[in-house]
């Protein structure tokens, strides 16, 4: 399928592993001129060495970290100096971080916060100028099926998520009249790099015997009885960003296997 975005010039913030690799890989095989942004420069070549090996459109990274507005202004400068435009931004930098009530203090609020609402703000306003002066724009914030109904254990990231929702939403009706189309994915148990690294400390604690038996357990609660792979959630991120969403925006889109309780 031709989703129509060959040419364009797409930000993917935490694109040096994980669901944002994915989605830049995408992306630039469907012939955009990708650039991805996270913090670790030695991830950052490894992940451009990668996508490069089937890119069509462009790939190159940038050292940033979107809590800090600074970096970010710096980093769009460049992209901007260099392509004069932003028309794709994958808001998807963040980390996993749920614990309960009891253990929730201010200061892992604020820095929860920080980096998953603050960044996409600074990310979003620095990208948002050009996609209205071009009339076209796609935005897509990840987020997670925690921040529609919190689960046991789940904050911040319940928290910050449901934030991130919210100013979808609103962005979505700020926008659209400008032809940018502003969305959320939600994601569940997905093999990223954040899960395999759970999956190892628990191998290691004993808790389980292996990764796989980590996954096999994470799976039990989802109805197609399976994770879901990286890719699978950049190949829907790639649709929202193409020509082919077109009349789709405002949506907060569950992508977990059916395991949310909620639509």
């Amino acid at each position: 399928m031709d989703l129509g975005i060959t040419g364009r010039v797409a930000v993917v913030t935490g694109g040096s592993e994980g669901i944002g690799k994915a989605a830049a890989h995408i992306l630039a095989e469907e012939g955009v001129n990708v650039v991805i942004l996270a913090r670790t420069q030695s991830k950052l070549d490894a992940a451009v060495a990668e996508i490069s090996s089937t890119a069509v459109g462009s790939i190159q990274a940038i050292s940033c970290d979107v809590s800090n507005s600074e970096s970010v202004d710096s980093a769009f400068k460049k992209i901007l100096g260099e392509h004069g435009k932003v028309d794709i931004l994958v808001n998807n930098a963040g980390q996993g971080n749920a614990n309960t009530f009891d253990a929730l203090d201010a200061e892992t609020l604020d820095q929860d916060f920080q980096l998953k609402v603050h960044g996409a703000m600074y990310c979003s306003k620095a990208a948002l100028p050009s996609m209205r002066s071009n009339r076209w724009g796609r935005i897509i914030n990840i987020t997670t099926a925690a921040g529609k109904a919190a689960g046991y254990s789940t904050l911040p990231t319940a928290m910050s998520r449901a934030a991130g929702i919210a100013m979808t939403k609103s962005m979505s009706k700020e926008y659209g009249a400008d032809n940018i189309l502003v969305n959320t994915v939600c994601i569940g148990s997905i093999r990223s790099a954040q899960n395999m690294k759970r999956a190892e400390e628990a191998v290691a604690s004993g808790a389980v015997a292996t990764t796989e038996e980590y996954y096999v357990e994470r799976c039990k609660n989802v109805p197609v009885l399976r994770v879901g792979e990286a890719r699978e959630a950049g190949d829907l991120i790639a649709y929202l960003a193409s020509d082919r969403a077109s009349y789709v925006s405002g949506t907060a889109i569950n992508m977990d296997g059916g395991a949310a309780p909620v639509v």
